[in-house]
């Protein structure tokens, strides 16, 4: 080989050399880089599961449980809590009212969901009250106790663990996702988080941002609280399906910022781990069911009046799900007599705005 052509050789090797190192220095920046990102939102995780915990007074497990259970091994439920605290709608000294319930049961052997939405205005046994109430005063009177001993009483089933979430969290929560992409049913006007109609519904798939979601959230007048529940299990899935997707990665710290001390919860942080198991196989596919019922103003005051046929067939789907075993009505007011004159329109009421 001729000199001249041996320093060529030399110097494209070396060019090569240097390609390859910088590739390698890139790479292992990028990791050093995923990895410290990995950790940091794992510290954040763990410090905003650190702050959300609070236990449920006098209640390491439900009574219907003859042991505490583990989501990473057995069959569980969770409620979802919305309320909201704004000073406009809170009750004096009283808890504010839960403006969404939802229950899903997790079945662990093929990871599947049942999402079942309560109407807040159903008419039911309220412990704190000592006779039937609308569910959503369950919270006003007895906070998170009241509502989890209502729901179990409602449903036959055991609630093993509780998600609260203040709306204003919810609010933030959308907007650090950049948004969700939801259906819009109508064209409507509605309240925004300060109660002014501000917001503008408009019909059709939209992307909507925090206020426009919980508007949608909260939206009944133009149907009922079966629908408003149906929505609110379309909007949770569409926010599981932004938070699940890989463009979202980057958002997580400020989503994490978004729920903040507005969330509680009685899952630990390696409890709320295990349930990522569910995530495996992508976003498990999630039977949706409602309660069936009428409209009740025959007192002055309007009701959610469940219809019972339907809820002894909710039941039942529920607790094959969760695979335990309930007597029908085996709550109800503790074994005590339970009440079944309805609230009479003159009597205090706490209906939202909304």
């Amino acid at each position: 080989m001729k000199r001249k052509d041996f320093k060529q050789t030399q110097k494209k090797g070396s060019r090569k050399r240097v390609v390859i190192r910088n590739t390698l220095l890139v790479a292992l920046t990028a990791f050093l880089s995923v990895v410290a990102y990995a950790v940091y939102l794992q510290v954040k995780v763990s410090d905003a599961a650190t702050l959300a915990y609070e236990e449920v007074e006098d209640r390491d497990k439900s009574t219907l449980r003859d042991e505490a259970v583990k989501p990473i091994k057995d069959n569980v439920s969770v409620l979802f809590i919305g309320v909201d605290e704004s000073e406009m709608r809170k009750q004096g000294d009283n808890n504010s009212r839960s403006d969404a319930l939802l229950v899903a049961t997790l079945n662990n052997k093929d990871k599947s969901v049942k999402l079942v939405s309560i109407p807040r205005d159903s008419y039911v046994y309220v412990h704190d009250r000592g006779r039937m109430d609308k569910i959503t005063h369950a919270h006003a009177f007895g906070g998170t106790r009241g509502t989890i001993d209502a729901v179990e009483d409602t449903l036959d089933i055991p609630i093993d663990y509780y998600v609260k979430m203040n709306f204003n969290a919810f609010i933030d929560v959308v907007d650090a996702l950049g948004g969700i992409d939801t259906e819009v049913p109508y064209d409507h006007i509605e309240l925004d988080e300060n109660d002014q109609r501000t917001i503008q519904l408009i019909k059709g798939m939209q992307h909507l941002d925090g206020k426009h979601t919980l508007a949608l959230a909260r939206t009944r007048k133009l149907d009922n609280d079966v629908e408003r529940g149906k929505r609110q299990q379309m909007i949770l899935q569409a926010i599981l399906k932004e938070a699940t997707s890989l463009k979202s990665v980057t958002k997580y710290g400020d989503l994490i910022d978004a729920i903040g001390d507005n969330m509680k919860t009685n899952m630990t942080f390696n409890e709320m781990k295990s349930f990522l198991a569910y995530l495996n196989g992508g976003i498990p596919e999630v039977d949706m069911l409602n309660l069936e019922g009428v409209d009740d103003m025959s007192t002055g005051v309007y009701y959610w009046m469940l219809d019972e046929e339907h809820l002894d067939e909710v039941k039942y789907q529920l607790q094959r799900h969760l695979d335990v075993t309930q007597p029908s009505s085996s709550l109800t007011n503790n074994g005590s007599e339970t009440s079944t004159s309805k609230s009479s329109a003159n009597e205090a009421d706490f209906d939202s705005p909304n």
